[in-house]
């Protein structure tokens, strides 16, 4: 990058660092039980709500106890359930309509980030009934108030049930992005450890990689707070003490309970501190292949952070440190590299890929160009890159060069 762009986008993460701790943030109201949606719903006094979701959760036995909890609770419920795996414009458009035709107050998210996202955008349209997904795009373009949104996670991983934060992907173009605005933290969120039960293993494992790339990214980037160091360490440690518990013995509940609050701790991280490359690369593959968002992320993260190299390294020896995997004789450089061969270890014991020969050439510079203009300048990576740079990370996800 050449240093007169280096030089604007430091000074805008600057700008927007000195500014972050005056933004509207806040937190949803927590709750632990399927069963709360009741008193929510009462409190909220509303007649209908729609419920988005996708095909495979609608069958699993959460979904009905959810269901029945509504019915019970006297509120009207409608049903959006095809959500994809990365929710497109469509989707949000089809949830729309089934929101205004059922005269809806209120939605309920269930799932994991697909469905979460899906329902954002969908607020988002309520919020601006004049405006398409697309011109909400970017940073802090949904300032409305949208409808009341009660998030339920059904994975550990993605944190959207307190993020700021909606992906969409464009059906037509495969162009993945973001909608960033504070109106859409959800209301309310339900951190019930009893949902997450039904997950098969490969979701386990790449949703809980995704929240340590939160907290990663949230810990190493230049905007960080003691507020947002603290979250990001103690998901860290969180998801190291308990990721291959949940992985290997799916039934066990206090370490999904802990994944959960991981989870939600490197939610809040990532929206106050931001994330970086790895992100970007991951939103471009997902637009572009549908590769579920937190396995990109786990097979890219140990290549950008040792791209990163010295820029990265004593933050890298504080998360090791949080992670309980250091030695006393470990020094900074050796710390990191600890940590950095940790998630490695990680991938490798959850049978998580560290390629995607699906990867086609033709497509590595359009998909370069999106990551590059999605990160910069917002993004405070420790190292900042172009899109000529960024390409030589398709190449190592394809299998065809060394990191």
């Amino acid at each position: 990058m050449n240093p007169f762009a280096k030089a604007f986008c430091r000074i805008y993460q600057a700008c927007f660092h000195l500014v972050l701790p005056l933004l509207p943030y806040r937190e949803p109201k927590v709750y632990h039980s399927l069963e709360d949606v009741k008193s929510i719903l009462k409190d909220l006094g509303v007649k209908s709500v729609l419920l988005v979701t996708d095909k495979g959760l609608a069958s699993t036995a959460g979904f009905k106890t959810l269901v029945e909890e509504v019915q019970q609770s006297g509120v009207l419920l409608a049903i959006y359930d095809e959500t994809n795996a990365n929710p497109t414009v469509n989707n949000v458009n089809a949830a729309k309509k089934s929101y205004l035709d059922n005269h809806c107050e209120a939605l309920i998210a269930y799932g994991g980030g697909s469905p979460m996202d899906c329902a954002k955008g969908v607020g988002s349209l309520i919020a601006y009934p004049k405006k398409t997904i697309q011109q909400m795009k970017g940073l802090l373009k949904v300032l409305r108030k949208i409808p009341p949104l009660i998030a339920i996670p059904t994975t550990a991983g993605t944190g959207s049930e307190v993020t700021i934060t909606s992906v969409i992907t464009d059906s037509e173009t495969k162009y993945k992005y973001t909608i960033n605005s504070f109106s859409l933290i959800p209301s309310y969120a339900i951190l019930d450890p009893k949902v997450t039960l039904s997950l098969p293993p490969h979701m386990t494992s790449t949703t809980g990689m995704d929240a340590l790339t939160h907290a990663t990214e949230a810990f190493i980037g230049r905007s960080t707070s003691k507020e947002t160091e603290r979250l990001s360490k103690e998901a860290v440690r969180l998801i190291f003490d308990n990721i291959l518990k949940v992985y290997e013995h799916p039934e066990d509940l206090e370490a999904r309970k802990n994944m959960l609050m991981a989870s939600y701790k490197a939610g809040i991280a990532f929206s106050k501190s931001y994330v970086g490359y790895i992100h970007a690369i991951a939103h471009s593959l997902g637009g572009e292949y549908n590769i579920p968002h937190g396995l990109a992320n786990a097979a890219i993260m140990p290549y950008i952070l040792k791209a990163y190299g010295k820029k990265a390294e004593k933050r890298l020896y504080l998360l090791a440190q949080a992670a309980g995997i250091l030695e006393k004789t470990d020094t900074v450089e050796s710390g990191a590299r600890k940590y950095i061969a940790a998630i490695e270890e990680l991938n490798r014991k959850m049978n998580i890929p560290t390629t995607f020969p699906q990867i086609q050439e033709k497509d590595i510079p359009v998909m370069a160009k999106h990551a590059a203009k999605e990160a910069n300048p917002l993004y405070p990576v420790p190292k900042l890159m172009n899109a000529k740079e960024l390409e030589k990370f398709y190449y190592v996800l394809k299998g065809e060069k060394d990191a």
